[in-house]
């Protein structure tokens, strides 16, 4: 049972759409993130933010994410 919670590789789908590659990274079938490619430009993800299919852009290497939190307010 251990064994089960532990979730294992990512299964990486990659495709070309347009002018662009697409990869997206999926844990036990849950869509997490995906890398877009584009054939100009610096490549950007997409990261969940919930399990309903809401994504924020993230410009940030792999596994980095900065938290950002409002401390002042006037």
């Amino acid at each position: 049972m251990a064994q089960d919670a532990v979730p294992g590789d990512p299964e990486v789908t990659i495709r070309q759409e347009g002018d662009r590659t697409v990869e997206e990274y999926r844990v036990n079938g849950f869509l997490y993130a995906i890398k877009v490619i584009p054939n100009s430009g610096a490549p950007y993800y997409l990261v969940a933010v919930d399990e309903d299919g809401n994504y924020v852009r993230s410009d940030q290497p792999d596994g980095l994410r900065i938290p950002s939190w409002k401390i002042f307010e006037w």
